[in-house]
Parts: structure tokens; sequence; C-alpha cells
């Protein structure tokens, strides 16, 4: 039990100290990230229907091109429901900045409870210590920031009329790479048989560097134009 609460604060924590330490809770923005993480569980049941529908069941776990092609094309539903979520819902008056935080860490959020949760409560109790769950939390910072990154991109793509067009190539390409990186993870597992740390490990870096980008060009855009 000891072990799970460590593994569940390691999963969950970042989401209420992100919230807390920022001026989200200054905004009383949470009432966006609620919404957003509805519109994320909706998301995640029209992409169950979709991979139930359109994917074959493998009995190996080798890694098939052509299914996981077709699962990075449903994972761009993702990128709908985000967008409904930025453009859609009805916000308090609160800054673009302030928005896509709030969706992002909604987002992130529903995420972690819809896949981690379950798992956790299950497999952490258990009487045999394994490093997988400190890793799955690990794994659900990284996809904190992704979100984040992938909400700020967003924000810009939908919300920012006035960007630099020499970005906007820029933008859609970040945007797409973070939109597929469960494609990335899973041929890097499944692929090149790479292990659970080494995996996670690639997320965390790619995560800080894809955030790094999502900033800077979040700031290039914010200037005023000459």
């Amino acid at each position: 039990m000891f072990h799970f609460f460590n593994c569940a604060i390691l999963t969950f924590g970042p989401h209420a100290v992100y919230y807390s330490a920022t001026p989200l809770s200054e905004y009383d923005t949470l009432g966006t990230s609620i919404k957003a993480a509805v519109v994320y569980l909706i998301t995640a049941l029209v992409k169950l229907v979709c991979l139930a529908t359109f994917l074959n069941v493998s009995e190996s776990d080798s890694f098939d091109p052509y299914q996981e092609l077709l699962k990075a094309l449903i994972g761009f539903v993702d990128v709908a429901g985000l967008y409904f979520a930025l453009t859609q819902l009805t916000h308090r008056n609160i800054s673009q900045y302030h928005k896509f935080q709030a969706v992002g860490l909604g987002w992130a959020f529903a995420d972690s409870v819809l896949h981690r949760l379950a798992p956790l409560w299950v497999g952490a109790r258990g009487l045999e210590f394994t490093w997988d769950y400190i890793f799955q939390g690990l794994e659900a910072n990284a996809n904190l920031v992704l979100s984040l990154s992938l909400a700020a991109l967003g924000s810009l793509m939908w919300l920012r009329k006035n960007k630099p067009k020499t970005l906007i190539p820029i933008i859609y390409v970040c945007a797409g790479i973070v939109a597929t990186m469960p494609s990335i993870t899973s041929y890097l597992r499944r692929g090149l048989g790479w292990h659970l740390p080494k995996v996670v490990g690639f997320e965390l870096f790619t995560s800080l560097v894809m955030a790094f980008i999502s900033w800077q060009l979040f700031a290039a855009c914010q200037r005023p134009s000459n």
C-alpha cells in the first residue's frame, strides 16, 4: 500500500502541483480543466470505437507498420478533441496563455486517470516490488508536459491569428510530432525492442525538448509584428 501511494503521488501529484504553483489557481481555471477532461474522455471513447472497428487483433506482439499507421491516424482524433476544447468550450475571461495551460492540464490528468489509475491500484499493491509503476509515474509526467506543449501549439494554430508566416510550418510540424508520440514510442518498444526505462527516458527528454520549442514559438508569436 505504501508503494501504491508513492507511485500514485508520482503519477498524479505533478498535476496538482502545476495547478497550485502557477497562476491557474489564482484565475480559478479549475472549471476549464474539468471541461477539458470531459472532452478527453469523450475523445477516448471515440478512439476506442475506431480502434475496435478498424484494427485487427494480433496474436503476436510484433510491430505491424500498417496497423501502427492506422493507430497514428486514429490518434489524430485527440487533435480534433483538443481543437473543440480550445475553441468551442465556454471559458472564464482568461487569457490565451492561461487557457491552453488549463486545457492541457485537464487533458493530461484525464489521460493519467483513464490509463494509469486501475493498473496502479491492481499492480502497485502487490507483494512483489517492481519498478514498472515508478516508470509509469515518470511517463505520466512526460505526458503532462507533452499535453501542455500540444495545447500551446494548438492555441497558436487555432486562436492566434497574427502569427509570423515563417513560423507556421514549424508549429504544424511540432504539433504533428507531439500528436504521433504514442506511435513513436510503440515503434521503439515493439519495433526496436527498447525496454521500458529507455522508452521513458526518451519520452522525458522529448517532452522537455518539445516544451522548450513550444515555449519559444509561443513567445515569438506574442511579440508585436513590425
